[in-house]
């Protein structure tokens, strides 16, 4: 029945994504109650999710987007079924989706894309030359970064379904760090403060160029955690949201004020989570994880505009929805759920122990993932995470009468042990 179902979907899908659908309106709305995000002319608060799709044996050479329709519109029916289910309304995708499927998944789904340029995140091809680590102030990379982010826009400009850009993916760190595979927090110093300060001049500068061609959606840039949060505030100063990948375990601490008093902006948590492995017992914790996911979102809501908080909190993509079973190596073992801890960190204290590593970048899926299939799909199996945060998104901080009690009570009624049940019986 699914089969003949998603034929008919595939046969449809050209009327589907040319309907004379209008371009979706996002603005930044700052009153004396706070910051927050309307769409349409309505306030809203992003339950999003880091999303991609890398079957098991799988690495970021491949992609979905060059598959058949058929096959798209299946891993899609999958995928966002699930995460509409959740009360996801919005993803975070990299370039190289289609516009097409941008409103393909709002159309049917109803979730909005935020679309992440990487920026030269992860290196860049230069003529004959790769630049690993890459360096800001070089014309080319000026010029090439420019060209690209404004191309961008181009071709994506009145996409419906479409919620804001997005660019880097804490380029800060790629400032000390050279390929994709994470490392311990890194520290400033004299040279990467050099390095920065060319990096967010051109942030800020491709902001503005993208603006030219198109203003009617906001421009988030992607940080790590509060790292030169001074330099953002003098070279930064268009972007519309400080986006920011941050892992500090249950609590975000002083980000919401920080960013509210040093940037007078928004704040946007464009990755944050736990991870499911527990480094010390040596195996997976699905109740740990979604303790801290739990406790973040309770902050993400309480600092929206209008509750006497911060006010400044436009939401979060929590990280991420299945496992990447190609994260650690990279290129190598991608039929292996490597268990391998890749950095530590104090704030994940349920395995911390101090001088050992404790984050497991292949276990931070709140969805653990099955088997490839013949044809090269998978099946999906919840963790109590997904569950918790399917209560957590059922209260919206922007409803009329909402208070920070009734933030207070909803969380405290969420009961893990009972997501842990439901994750056990799949």
């Amino acid at each position: 029945m699914k089969h003949f179902s998603l034929l008919a979907l595939a046969f449809s899908i050209s009327a589907t994504i040319n309907v004379l659908a209008q371009s979706t309106h996002v603005a930044i709305v700052q009153n004396e109650s706070g910051m927050k995000l309307q769409v349409n002319g309505k306030d809203f608060m992003i339950n999003g999710m880091n999303w991609d799709y890398f079957p098991i044996g799988t690495n970021f050479d491949y992609s979905l987007w060059k598959q058949t329709d058929e096959f798209i519109i299946e891993a899609l029916h999958d995928e966002m079924s699930l995460l509409q289910n959740m009360g996801v309304n919005s993803v975070r995708i990299y370039t190289g989706i289609p516009a097409k499927w941008i409103t393909y998944i709002y159309e049917n789904y109803g979730i909005y894309t935020m679309l992440n340029h990487s920026f030269g995140r992860y290196g860049l091809q230069l003529d004959d030359e790769w630049m690993a680590i890459t360096d800001y102030s070089d014309p080319r990379v000026k010029s090439l970064l420019l060209e690209e982010v404004t191309q961008m826009v181009q071709d994506y400009k009145g996409t419906p379904g479409l919620l804001l850009y997005l660019l880097g993916n804490e380029n800060n760190y790629g400032l000390f760090w050279e390929g994709a595979e994470t490392e311990d927090i890194p520290e400033e110093n004299e040279e990467s403060i050099i390095r920065a300060t060319a990096m967010y001049k051109l942030f800020n500068e491709a902001t503005l160029a993208m603006k030219d061609v198109d203003s009617s959606l906001p421009i988030a840039i992607c940080n790590g955690d509060l790292l030169f949060l001074d330099i953002v505030k003098e070279e930064c100063k268009d972007i519309d949201i400080f986006g920011t990948n941050m892992y500090r375990g249950a609590s975000f601490g002083d980000a919401f004020e920080r960013v509210k008093n040093e940037l007078n902006k928004p704040i946007l948590f464009t990755e944050f989570g736990a991870d499911a492995f527990n480094a010390i017992e040596n195996t997976e914790d699905q109740k740990s994880q979604a303790f801290y996911m739990v406790e973040n979102w309770k902050e993400i809501y309480e600092n929206a505009a209008g509750l006497g908080k911060s006010g400044n909190s436009l939401g979060g993509y929590t990280f991420q929805f299945s496992d990447g079973w190609w994260k650690t190596g990279q290129t190598v073992d991608l039929e292996i759920h490597n268990i391998d801890a890749s950095w530590a960190n104090g704030g994940y204290d349920f395995d911390y122990k101090k001088g050992e590593n404790n984050m497991n970048e292949e276990w931070f899926g709140i969805a653990a993932k099955g088997k490839t299939t013949p044809k090269g799909h998978y099946s999906l199996y919840p963790r109590a995470a997904y569950y918790a945060l399917q209560e957590v998104h059922q209260i919206n901080p922007f409803s009329p009468g909402i208070t920070l009690e009734k933030i207070e009570n909803h969380f405290a009624g969420i009961d893990l042990a009972k997501s842990v049940i439901k994750a056990k019986s799949n």
